[in-house]
């Protein structure tokens, strides 16, 4: 029996990813970028819409016949001059023009849309810039009453809640003053990375007229498509100085950095910005991949960053209705098939070389075993008759719901599964498992009575109960408690668990399912393992043997991988786990991958993968 109650698995730990979105006025006039925000949205994206005004003030200025004030800099530079007088035309501009403009675009793509400038309530709060010297003429003066500065807070619950209520939510300059004075304009760009950081944002774009940065502003084919810090001023002028300046200051927080363009927020034409510079080309792919953010439910920008990358290597890749990765070589009727995941569990911090190891969410789960398929599959030519196929799932960490898509879609006569073993190591098997969730009710009571139990209290009784039946009928079954709730309304109580129990091979997954006829399933797949004497198992000892030296290790373990999900309904399929890092570190704030670890894994791999298809 297997079960998969997605719906139910993904309110484990719902999560939306988070993109926050700067669009200059000039782009805002361009139906491009409306419909790449509804795409995003209708993906389940959180959007924050940053959107900057020069035109929009422009066109404003000139429609009230006002001439707009500049000040010109001891750099040669020009910049709009902002005395408190001025500043009430600023606002006019942006909720007359160009506020109104997103409203009505959004509205039309049946968004629900709130839109303001920063200074509501305090959004977002600025401090005034020191005085300004600037120059008129032959000399110089200081300019006091200049109402341009930096951001110095964010109110990120209220933004939170703003997200949580509408589908985009846009904020502009100018922000709240931090000295009581007049609202203080700043650059939407760095506005926008400011933003990003204390949101602890997934992805920031900054949307220009230009397919990204050029490094020939002449020539809009000569887009740099990636750069690290303190690179891109070489190449930036104008306004584009401010873009990569922003795209800069966002890579001390966590978010995936882009400028994109032109008029659009994708970034198959942008430049990416990226804080790990890898120590090796040949760790480039692995460091990028762990820099994009890509939690159960918000893998797109990872797949169609590796869709990208393999298509440039020549080699057929698609993602499929699912949204997994998938990339094919070869053909014939023996089939290899590698099932790796792109999604990792929620929580990052910045990703970093640290001496000769990587650190950051997903390196060890299992990214990294993720990008050992893909290079092994670009560097390998398969043999008449075999197809090799790569396969990155989405949404392993919750419902599976790629991988059960690969299950249905995609046959195969051996199966590789991406989960760290350790470059040293096998995986031959892993303990089953179902989750469970538990209600209870209760007639809402005084606590005071003798007799009285909550429904929390009932709901703490029946777990016990529970777990003691789990081993009377598996000794060797794992139980957990992934969460508890309580709550209710009007006279009753209501209590909810979510109960998670591995179940060892030998032990039939029916007759523990038998424990739990009054809870709601929502997943239930039969423990796995492969004979040591198959091929598949066979052309890892030997690749293992003869890259270690040493007795290769056959591991079975007690958690779960895509190897279970596809054995319920796979019979007979030889399926193996194998990739570098240590699974214990899986789930923690200390996810590390050695790059010898890593690239003993692809020594590894690559012979095993040869030697099944050549056998």
């Amino acid at each position: 029996m297997a079960v998969m109650n997605n719906e139910a698995l993904a309110g484990i730990f719902p999560y939306r990813p988070l993109y926050v979105v700067k669009v200059g006025s000039s782009s805002l006039r361009h139906a491009s970028v409306y419909d790449d925000l509804a795409a995003l949205s209708a993906g389940g994206a959180r959007l924050l819409l940053v959107a900057g005004g020069a035109a929009d003030i422009a066109d404003y200025y000139a429609g009230i016949e006002r001439p707009m004030r500049m000040l010109r800099l001891a750099s040669g530079d020009e910049v709009r001059y902002c005395p408190p007088e001025e500043m009430p035309h600023i606002v006019a501009a942006y909720e007359q023009l160009t506020l109104p403009r997103i409203r009505e675009n959004l509205g039309q793509r049946e968004l629900t849309v709130f839109a303001a400038t920063a200074t509501p309530e305090g959004l977002v709060t600025g401090t005034p810039n020191r005085p300004l010297r600037v120059v008129e003429g032959d000399r110089q003066r200081l300019v006091r009453d200049h109402r341009a500065g930096a951001v110095s807070a964010v109110d990120v619950s209220r933004l939170l809640s703003l997200l949580d209520t509408f589908d985009v939510v846009c904020v502009s300059p100018p922000v709240t003053a931090s000295d009581g004075g007049a609202p203080i304009n700043v650059d939407a760009d760095v506005l926008a990375a400011e933003v990003a950081n204390a949101l602890d944002a997934d992805h920031l774009r900054l949307v220009t007229g230009t397919p990204g940065l050029l490094a020939d502003p002449s020539d809009r084919t000569s887009t740099l498509p990636h750069l690290f810090r303190g690179e891109g001023m070489t190449y930036a002028g104008g306004r584009m100085r401010q873009k990569v300046r922003a795209a800069e200051l966002a890579l001390k927080g966590t978010a995936d950095v882009a400028i994109t363009g032109p008029h659009t927020a994708n970034t198959h034409g942008g430049t990416r910005f990226w804080r790990a510079a890898a120590p090796e080309p040949d760790l480039d792919l692995l460091t990028r991949m762990v820099e994009i953010s890509s939690v159960s439910g918000g893998e797109r920008e990872l797949a169609l960053y590796l869709l990208k990358w393999l298509t440039e290597k020549g080699v057929h890749a698609v993602i499929d209705p699912a949204g997994n990765l998938v990339a094919t070589r070869g053909s014939g009727p023996r089939r290899l098939l590698m099932v790796g995941h792109l999604d990792t569990v929620p929580y990052r911090w910045p990703v970093a070389w640290d001496g000769a190891a990587l650190t950051g969410r997903g390196c060890v789960d299992a990214k990294a075993s993720l990008a050992v398929f893909l290079q092994t599959l670009v560097e390998f030519e398969p043999p008449e008759g075999v197809t090799v196929r790569v396969v990155g799932t989405v949404e392993e960490e919750r419902t599976a719901s790629g991988s059960l898509y690969a299950r249905d879609h995609y046959p195969a006569d051996a199966v590789i599964i991406g989960e760290p073993s350790g470059a040293g190591a096998v995986t031959i098997g892993y303990h089953g498992v179902c989750k469970v969730r538990m209600d209870v009710a209760r007639t809402t009571g005084h606590t005071a009575g003798r007799e009285r139990r909550t429904a929390a209290s009932s709901l703490v009784d029946l777990i016990g109960e529970v777990e003691a039946e789990v081993g009377k009928c598996s000794p060797e079954a794992l139980f957990a408690v992934l969460n508890l709730a309580s709550g209710g309304s009007g006279g009753t109580q209501t209590a909810s668990a979510v109960l998670d129990v591995r179940v060892p091979p030998g032990t039939e997954l029916d007759s523990m399912l038998s424990v739990f006829e009054d809870g709601e399933l929502l997943l239930a797949t039969p423990p796995v393992s492969t004979p040591r004497t198959d091929p598949l198992v066979r052309a890892f000892t030997r690749a293992l043997r003869a890259a270690t030296g040493d007795a290769p290790r056959l591991l079975a373990k007690k958690g779960s991988s895509d190897m279970n999900t596809l054995a319920t309904r796979w019979r007979g399929v030889p399926m193996v786990a194998y990739g570098p890092g240590d699974a214990h570190l899986d789930h923690t704030p200390d996810e590390r991958l050695p790059a010898d670890e890593y690239r003993r894994a692809r020594t590894v791999l690559s012979a095993a993968v040869r030697d099944w298809c050549v056998r």
